[in-house]
């Protein structure tokens, strides 16, 4: 018996490419403007944001929300991220195996050498173009954090920093809260 090669037809790459890196086996990808990058954060990275999703708890519960790091997709491209930290509704989150920037509240991510510069533009530019209300960008790099709101298809508009670690995070409505950065 020979063997054979299989050809299959695929009338949606982007779906097809999006649907393959969920089950590249014992991996977690994602893939940024067409690029498949596996998830390996390290424990210092992984620390900073336990402690942002730590002081998040109050509003979390207060606004019936819930936090992670799932997966989320950017249709029409070839972008499926996972950020280090998603605050969604509970309601959204039922049977939902990718969301859209949209329907977050929060976007958090925190930089490593490896992906710094595209958390920086690349995600800054696509989280503001798929409406994600609030990214807050923790660099470990530069030791700050920038808080970015109002998004449009051109970027957000309101920018609150880079502050530097130490300095408290003001995260507006619905979060009324302060972050404090003095142990990132």
């Amino acid at each position: 018996m020979s063997a054979q090669t299989h050809m299959y037809a695929v009338s949606d790459p982007e779906a097809a490419l999006k649907y393959a890196i969920q089950y590249i086996e014992g991996e977690r990808a994602q893939i940024i403007e067409g690029i498949i990058q596996p998830v390996i954060p390290s424990w210092d990275h992984e620390g900073v944001a336990y402690q942002v999703y730590e002081q998040l708890g109050p509003a979390l519960r207060r606004l019936g929300c819930q936090v992670g790091s799932g997966n989320l997709d950017l249709p029409g491209t070839s972008n499926w991220y996972i950020p280090d930290l998603a605050v969604v509704p509970k309601e959204l989150t039922k049977g939902a195996y990718a969301l859209v920037p949209d329907q977050t509240l929060l976007i958090v991510e925190v930089t490593s050498e490896a992906n710094g510069d595209t958390d920086r533009t690349v995600k800054r530019k696509r989280y503001a173009e798929y409406g994600a209300p609030l990214y807050l960008l923790v660099d470990r790099q530069e030791r700050s954090c920038t808080l970015y709101a109002s998004p449009g298809r051109l970027g957000y508009t309101e920018v609150k920093g880079p502050l530097q670690f130490g300095a408290p995070v003001p995260l507006p409505e619905p979060f009324a809260l302060e972050l404090d950065t003095s142990e990132f």
